[in-house]
């Protein structure tokens, strides 16, 4: 039965890459969700609904300080001689790895366990997941996923089942005489999580939030009829919250916690540009230690992810907020002309018009007879400012993508440049993404799938695009 369940988990997973493949990948990456101590992005064991960019590699390394519940060593005679030497202080500790594939799909394999034979042996473990839905801001997101943890093997002719710490436990088997089962090697969940910008506040750092909430089988559910994990009534539903607050333009401090269906755990992760430091602090639930199972366990983390296609290391990134529309015209001289009677310059003549920016709004300019742009109380020419005035907003003129005719992937489609430049007015638009950093735009009565798009090029200047074009430059 197992072997069939795997089965089918291996060929939904390559189904979905093959699928995934079709679409086209967006350039710019970044990363916020922090890592997982075993099964790459997410909380500390919980999942969330996000995946690392295409062609990121995550790897981790973490640990925690516990001690087995010391089993009493019984004579023929039932007589306590001493205690299970299974029971001395350890330091447990996991490494893995992590892949992302078309913005989709996350995948990656494990190691629980390094040990002797008579030890358990080594436990690997690997996992995947497949983001279903995936808002381009915030909203909701929704996934599916797997993860497989090897069952320790003492070669005593027992068979044992993986625990959810990681490493190998000989007093937990598969199949107990008194009719229970321990099925946990393979975890299947689907998990959704609300993607939140948070409030801004000058005193406090920018921040965003991600809230999950899944159910799972396996390691989410199973055993809870024993006496070791008896204290809990799981139900296989799990839930999680992290807060991604900026401290600064590619550090983020991620504060974290997590209730896996049997325990509460808490962690804080520091990421520096893509090298992560953290802590944790797993079975905070219990107050009084009774197990490694029912105890709370310090533990420390380390990982690294690399993003190729934007150079080398994934910068940790927010939300994009808006920014404030402004004209920024340059300082009055600093020479000052005293006159007896002052008589004030005429001001240029033109004709009002409005400028449609790239953040969306409108700023009012003046036109004169001879094609000038006057801007500011004093109507100065915009000729004779460049370049010290700056419009809001960014804009696709210049850029190579911009000259070459080349396609833009958005929402699971490929648009092109159609017909030439137009003028738009702000009201009758709304943002809904972006393409390499410069804002996207449809009409406000447009409906998904959009037809068209608009890229704004310049100051009041627009670039339609199209689906379903045939590319005629840039091939």
């Amino acid at each position: 039965m197992r072997n069939a369940r795997g089965t089918t988990w291996t060929s939904g997973l390559l189904a979905a890459v093959v699928f995934a493949a079709t679409a086209q990948v967006a350039s710019a990456q970044s990363t916020k969700m922090p890592s997982t101590l075993r099964y790459g992005s997410g909380y500390l064991d919980v999942p969330s609904a996000s995946v690392l960019p295409h062609l990121a590699i995550q790897g981790t390394y973490s640990g925690f300080w516990a001690s087995l519940e010391r089993s009493p060593l019984v004579d023929d005679r039932g007589v306590i001689v001493g205690s299970d030497p299974d029971g001395l202080d350890k330091y447990h500790s996991n490494a893995s790895i992590a892949l992302g594939l078309f913005d989709r799909v996350e995948v990656g394999a494990s190691l629980h366990s390094f040990n002797d034979a008579d030890q358990g042996g080594n436990l690997f473990g690997a996992f995947g997941q497949i983001a279903l839905l995936r808002p381009a801001a915030q909203g909701l997101g929704l996934a599916v996923g797997a993860r497989y943890a090897g069952a320790p093997d003492f070669d005593d002719g027992n068979e044992y089942a993986p625990n959810r710490l990681g490493f190998p436990d000989r007093r937990l088997l598969k199949e107990y005489t008194s009719g229970i089962t321990v099925d946990n090697e393979l975890t299947l969940y689907a998990v959704s999580s609300v993607f939140l910008r948070g409030f801004d506040s000058e005193w406090f750092p920018a921040h965003d939030w991600t809230l999950s909430l899944g159910w799972g089988n396996g390691q989410f559910n199973e055993g809870e009829d024993l006496d070791f994990y008896r204290y809990a009534d799981s139900e296989g539903v799990f839930a999680a919250a992290v807060m991604h607050m900026a401290l600064g333009s590619s550090t983020m401090l991620n504060l974290m916690g997590e209730y896996n269906g049997f325990d509460v755990n808490l962690g804080a992760q520091l990421d520096l540009g893509g090298f992560r430091i953290g802590a944790h602090l797993l079975g905070a639930n219990y107050l009084e230690e009774l197990s490694i199972y029912r105890s709370a366990k310090f533990g420390i983390l380390g990982s690294m992810a690399l993003c190729p296609q934007d150079g080398f290391l994934c910068k940790p990134s927010l939300m994009e907020r808006e920014a404030p529309d402004t004209v920024r015209l340059p300082a009055p001289p600093p020479d000052t002309v005293v006159v007896t009677r002052e008589v004030g310059r005429p001001l240029p003549e033109g004709n009002p018009a409005s400028i449609c920016l790239a953040t969306g709004q409108d700023v009012d300019i003046l036109l004169t007879a001879q094609g000038d742009t006057l801007v500011g109380p004093d109507r100065t020419s915009i000729r004779t400012l460049r370049p010290g005035v700056v419009f809001a907003g960014t804009y696709a003129d210049g850029r190579a993508w911009y000259t070459n005719d080349e396609s833009i992937a958005f929402e699971e489609a490929s648009y092109d440049k159609s017909g030439g430049e137009v003028s738009l007015q702000c009201p009758n638009i709304m943002r809904v993404g972006e393409h390499m950093g410069v804002p996207l735009f449809v009409m406000r009565n447009a409906e998904r799938p959009f037809e068209t798009i608009y890229v704004p090029v310049r100051p009041g200047v627009w670039q339609a695009y199209q689906t379903g074009l045939q590319r005629t430059r840039g091939q």
